[in-house]
């Protein structure tokens, strides 16, 4: 255990492999600088967190590790969890905010390459990359042309969700040649989807309208299964689903069944319900979906800038500040909460 005046940050067990490639210049630039103030790897909980393994931490730094409310139980010291990203599925945030722990949350590294990632997989489903790239591979060439690409000019770009990846997605779409823009996000004003060059609308218009779906929430019990059958069974024939976020938000039978009777005309997906999937998993079947395991993101500005935000956090907290990105922004006025920020601040 450490002495009460040192800050000691864990990181999750997860990152083991590769620490100092994604969190390297935070931890050296952002954390070393501070006085009292130590960093460890967490102990190995078989990816699911324990009271145990949480108690001694002041701060933990957090990949993709379970941390369930039972990892709370009797957790005083713990300050700040920082995610290193924008999901917190992983994590019980309500139980966060009942133990006086915020969530924080680093999305500035994320908008531009989650973006960029989204973008990619349009023109992939677009431009028929899979069917095309396994035909030379395979020696067909131009033998038979009957898969056609198509340009995004005068289309219609629609997104589920309007935060900062998806209003920078919106942003390069536009740039690209998308002529509509739609989103649906109850969460958004119609003045900020204006600013955004956005135009405001239920889920609906968006699935029935749109030539292209790109998907960017995160995912808690509103969110899941959002995208069903019914929203599927809306899209246009011609239509492209792509989803950055997280598997679960859409219905993946539901998507497949679509995919694979040809009622829509494609899918571009970086994540899945399950992660990684079985080896025989049905979409490995299927010639109109373009997949990726969960990185289309991780540039190397990504990784750096990700890594130097979720630092800062950690740094913040050891300050008695409070983050500026959270996942549950209503702990910061619980008096449990106020009292350790105090105790950092005279400590």
């Amino acid at each position: 255990m450490a002495e009460n005046k040192q800050f000691l940050v864990g990181i999750t067990p997860d990152w083991e492999n590769f620490t100092e490639r994604m969190l390297g210049h935070g931890l050296r630039g952002v954390l070393d600088p501070l006085p009292d103030l130590k960093y460890e790897m967490m102990p190995d909980t078989n990816w699911t967190a324990t009271a145990e393994s949480v108690r001694p931490y002041d701060a933990i730094i957090h990949f993709g590790y379970y941390l369930p409310r039972e990892c709370l139980e009797g957790v005083e010291r713990l300050v700040c969890i920082s995610r290193y990203g924008v999901g917190f599925d992983r994590i019980d945030v309500e139980a966060c905010t009942e133990a006086d722990v915020l969530v924080a949350l680093a999305p500035k590294g994320s908008q531009r390459p989650v973006a960029e990632a989204a973008i990619a997989l349009m023109f992939a489903v677009a431009k028929n990359l899979r069917i095309y790239d396994q035909w030379v591979r395979d020696g067909t060439w131009q033998d038979k042309l009957d898969e056609r690409g198509i340009c995004f000019l005068g289309r219609t770009l629609g997104s589920v969700g309007l935060g900062n990846i998806a209003g920078e997605t919106c942003r390069i779409g536009r740039g690209i040649g998308f002529g509509r823009i739609l989103a649906y996000d109850p969460y958004v004003s119609k003045e900020r989807a204006a600013e955004i060059g956005v135009e405001l609308v239920d889920l609906a218009t968006v699935m029935r309208e749109s030539d292209f779906i790109t998907v960017h929430t995160p995912l808690n019990p509103e969110t899941k299964g959002l995208i069903g059958a019914e929203e599927i069974a809306m899209m246009k024939p011609t239509a492209f689903l792509i989803n950055t976020a997280r598997g679960p938000v859409v219905d993946e039978a539901a998507l497949i069944d679509a995919l694979k009777h040809r009622r829509i005309a494609g899918a571009g997906l970086d994540v899945l319900e399950q992660e990684p999937p079985p080896k025989d998993h049905p979409l490995f079947a299927l010639d109109n979906v373009a997949l990726a395991p969960h990185c289309l993101a991780m540039t190397v500005e990504h990784q750096r800038d990700i890594g130097l935000e979720a630092c800062e956090n950690v740094r913040l907290a050891y300050e008695g500040k409070v983050p500026p990105h959270l996942a549950n922004p209503q702990v910061v006025e619980r008096p449990g909460m106020q009292e350790k920020l105090a105790a950092r601040r005279k400590g």
